[in-house]
């Protein structure tokens, strides 16, 4: 038994009003592993199959902007696009709710290369579909394919960068408690959480963009920072019991004293992204979609990886340390 409900209550006084569950974490450790391979062996099977879809930041090409007044639907806007051109389009729109201005944002292959002539012959073409909405050029950039690799390229490596820094700071904070192999099962679940993410890019078929990065970035504050509530517990844990607990034991009491207050922050943050994530599907806000419905992904994945798998993954580990200890003596 990993998990002494008995013993726990005897030995840890909680306080009147404060409820503090006694749940077994650690027991079904490998139900977590096995249930999170499956998630990421679909998210595999969906890459190799269909590939990686990556926006034209990353990939290169032409990005035009066209503003307009009064109501044009972004499906007939981009059929109108792609009847005039004969190239398939990515349209998204916007609205500045400010100033009451619209525009549509129409991304290119990257293998199209429109010089000034074929714009304004595309201007004129589309001001003569929608003669009623004082329709006009905004903008339109030319973005190269090497530009969009180094990119790329450059957003990952800060990625990479944030984590290594992180995981850094885990180790030192938390000496007492294993230190470095706290920071390696913090890393982790940290990749777990990315991998989610882009799990759910890759399943719902969404384009990887600056939202992904941006993305990436929040999941990484966000989920490391359960993750050291959970190991300042088991330190400080760990200071008041000692040897009376077994790694189990420890990190269960652990993450059922800091259950209650992670269950109420997330399930408001992930409330409140769950109603940006409606609220803009239902109002065809593709951008605030596909921002949003990764982000509530990874908030999700950020608290059960800490919960369910760094804390009992870290037990695994002393665990294991334990067992050599004794062949370690018997061999001196």
């Amino acid at each position: 038994m990993s998990y002494d409900r008995e013993k726990i209550e005897n030995l840890v006084k909680t306080p009147k009003g404060i409820f503090c569950p006694h749940f077994d974490f650690c027991k079904y450790r490998f139900v977590y592993y096995g249930f999170s391979g499956l998630l990421l062996g679909i998210a595999l099977i969906v890459t190799l199959v269909l590939g990686v879809q990556l926006d034209i930041q990353f990939t290169g090409g032409t990005i035009a902007t066209y503003s307009y007044t009064g109501e044009i639907s972004e499906a007939d806007f981009q059929a109108a696009v792609e009847e005039i051109t004969g190239y398939d389009v990515e349209v998204t729109g916007a609205e500045d709710l400010m100033s009451g201005s619209a525009s549509f944002t129409v991304n290119f292959p990257s293998d199209v290369a429109m010089d000034v002539e074929e714009q304004t012959a595309l201007s004129d073409a589309l001001q003569e579909r929608f003669p009623d909405n004082a329709l006009e050029t905004s903008s339109v950039n030319a973005v190269s394919a090497t530009m969009g690799f180094d990119f790329l390229l450059k957003c990952l490596v800060a990625v990479g960068f944030a984590a290594v820094i992180m995981v850094v700071y885990i180790a030192l904070r938390f000496r007492k408690i294993g230190g470095w192999s706290a920071g390696v099962f913090a890393m982790l679940a940290l990749v777990h959480d990315l991998c989610m993410v882009y799990a759910t890019f890759a399943i719902f078929r969404m384009p990887l963009d600056d939202n992904f990065v941006a993305i990436l970035l929040v999941i990484l504050g966000y989920s490391v920072n359960d993750t050291i509530v959970i190991y300042d517990r088991v330190r400080e844990n760990e200071r008041l019991y000692g040897s009376q607990l077994t790694p189990s034991e420890l990190v269960n009491l652990s993450i059922n004293q800091s259950f209650t207050r992670a269950i109420h922050t997330n399930v408001t943050t992930i409330g409140s992204m769950i109603i940006v994530c409606v609220a803009a599907a239902l109002n065809g806000v593709d951008s605030i979609v596909t921002f949003t419905l990764p982000l509530i992904v990874g908030l999700i994945s950020g608290s059960y990886s800490t919960i369910c798998l760094c804390g009992p993954s870290w037990v695994l580990w002393k665990e294991h340390q334990a067992k050599k200890a004794p062949r370690k003596a018997v061999k001196a």
